[in-house]
């Protein structure tokens, strides 16, 4: 018998790809279809407060480039393929798993970099809109991008790739004259999670870690970010140990191999390119923690670590489909 969360999993997520197909998605060519345009063509312009200025967007963008490895994802559910985009190095395209019915024989151009662009490279997609919301380009990079297209950047005093989904969402749907689209799949998305938190109270008063091993000792992250964020919205904390380490200038913290005990909790997820990966064989220290010792250690595959990382409005469906089991699992 189907859980009521996969049934609300597998309504959401046909709507949303549903409601993108009907709007066109776009794949931003010159034969684009003019009724994808139909949604946002009375509130132009659209003027954007962001970190580095205020800009105009005139008229419904038709081809847009994400330079935010996140931003591809709202875009896409709001019924635009992007004529070019950056992502992860999880996926060959950039784009996970969640988005195949959206880009389905689409033409898509995946660009190097979301800090330092090649400006030639974006200047020849001849974009009239370029969204860098989850980006890291600096003010030098926006303007050389801004004499190409309006660009869209994070949030006025918001770290670099620190922009909360619900946030990003919103911007970048206002950039796209689809305030209201943009609510609504927020809206959405905050119900699965309720759901999730609902179906599973073994999740209430947990603590958890997502850890990334790297150069010999343990990125933990920080709810900021948005590894963090998905344990920390189906209310499993972080470990005080860890968060006594956040000093506020990071979106993750160190944890040196000696220190692992300060990761112990109800449940451990690990990130790895390794998906076989024996964490206490890369360091016996673990096998003292409780968390190892209940056997709740978790490593993702890389489509459950991609959509944890990406945390989108298309991504987190995903991630609750796949991942929220395998922690509900694991807290047994």
């Amino acid at each position: 018998m189907q859980s009521r969360l996969s049934k609300i999993l597998r309504s959401s997520v046909v709507g949303v790809a549903g409601v993108a197909l009907l709007a066109g998605c776009s794949d931003n060519t010159d034969d684009t279809d003019t009724d994808s345009t139909s949604t946002g063509d009375s509130v132009f312009p659209v003027s954007i407060e962001h970190e580095f200025g205020t800009t105009t967007i005139e008229d419904t963008p038709e081809r847009i480039v994400t330079l935010g490895v996140t931003d591809a994802d709202i875009v896409l559910a709001l019924g635009t393929v992007p004529v070019g985009n950056t992502g992860y190095k999880f996926f060959e395209n950039g784009l996970g798993p969640w988005t195949d019915e959206l880009v389905e024989g689409k033409e898509l151009t995946l660009l190097d970099s979301d800090s330092t662009p090649d400006l030639e490279q974006v200047a020849a997609l001849e974009p009239d809109l370029i969204i860098g919301v989850s980006a890291g380009f600096d003010d030098v990079v926006y303007e050389q991008l801004s004499d190409i297209a309006p660009v869209v950047a994070r949030p006025a005093g918001t770290a670099a790739y620190a922009v909360a989904r619900e946030e990003a969402t919103n911007l970048v749907a206002r950039a796209m004259g689809q305030a209201e689209k943009g609510q609504g799949l927020n809206e959405e998305t905050d119900a699965l999670i309720q759901a999730a938190r609902e179906e599973n109270p073994s999740f209430d008063d947990k603590t958890g870690t997502v850890i990334l091993p790297y150069q010999g000792k343990y990125g933990a992250y920080l709810p900021g970010d948005a590894r963090g964020q998905f344990l920390d919205s189906l209310g499993i904390s972080l470990p005080e140990a860890v968060l006594s380490r956040d000093t506020g200038d990071s979106f993750f913290v160190d944890v040196p191999a000696e220190s692992v005990k300060d990761v112990d909790g109800d449940v451990l997820l690990v990130l790895s390119n390794d998906e076989n990966l024996d964490i206490t064989a890369e360091n016996p220290l673990f096998e003292t923690l409780n968390v190892v010792q209940k056997d709740a250690v978790i490593v993702a595959t890389t489509e459950e670590r991609g959509a944890i990382t990406y945390n989108s409005v298309l991504s987190v469906p995903f991630a609750l489909e796949h991942l929220a089991p395998r922690i509900a699992e694991a807290l047994k």
